[in-house]
């Protein structure tokens, strides 16, 4: 394939570009059996500009999800309650790689990487709702166990809107949801 890189601006790209590309590789070979050369090659990019915008393959689906996790973390350390951080998590969160990636798991051959790639977000979001309940004054084994459900929460909810149809309501309104039945006692 003979490719044009005289005169001209450079093609644009963007991690959503290289996700949108990974997730049409995924769908039609599945996760395990495409590499990153591939998804590069179907942006349009070198293998090399891959790395500048996405660490692997995982980082694709799960980046945009990693940064909202980090993003709750900071809201917990400037006070925020942990289902405040936790709803934060899922205000103005659009469709995305990881909507698709839970919606079509069989096609893809992706379940396995998508339960211990969620087990570690779980984790993530057990420890930052955690600390938010301690610095509130819960007992420190109660609080978690009761960050464990609000690690689970996020990803009932995220599995709940991917397989409803990702933008045919917001997550928050899954999130608030999940929220609710974490904090049932």
């Amino acid at each position: 394939m003979a490719t044009n890189r005289g005169r001209g601006r450079p093609k644009a790209i963007s991690r959503e570009m290289l996700a949108e590309a990974a997730g049409e590789l995924f769908l039609e070979r599945g996760y395990d059996e495409t590499s990153i050369t591939e998804i590069a090659t179907r942006a349009g990019v070198g293998r090399s500009s891959f790395f500048n915008y996405a660490a692997g393959k995982a980082d694709l689906l799960w980046g945009g999800l990693d940064e909202r996790i980090r993003a709750a973390a900071e809201l917990v350390d400037v006070g925020a309650s942990a289902s405040e951080a936790v709803v934060a998590i899922a205000d103005g969160f659009a469709p995305d790689a990881l909507a698709l990636a839970f919606a079509n798991a069989g096609t893809m051959r992706i379940e396995a990487h998508l339960e211990a790639e969620s087990a570690l977000r779980m984790l993530r979001v057990s420890r930052l709702t955690a600390r938010a309940l301690v610095r509130d004054g819960a007992d420190p084994l109660a609080a978690e166990v009761r960050g464990g459900a609000f690690g689970a929460a996020l990803v009932a909810a995220l599995r709940a809107w991917a397989l409803g149809g990702a933008g045919a309501t917001p997550l928050a309104a899954h999130m608030r949801r999940a929220v609710a039945a974490a904090e049932a006692r």
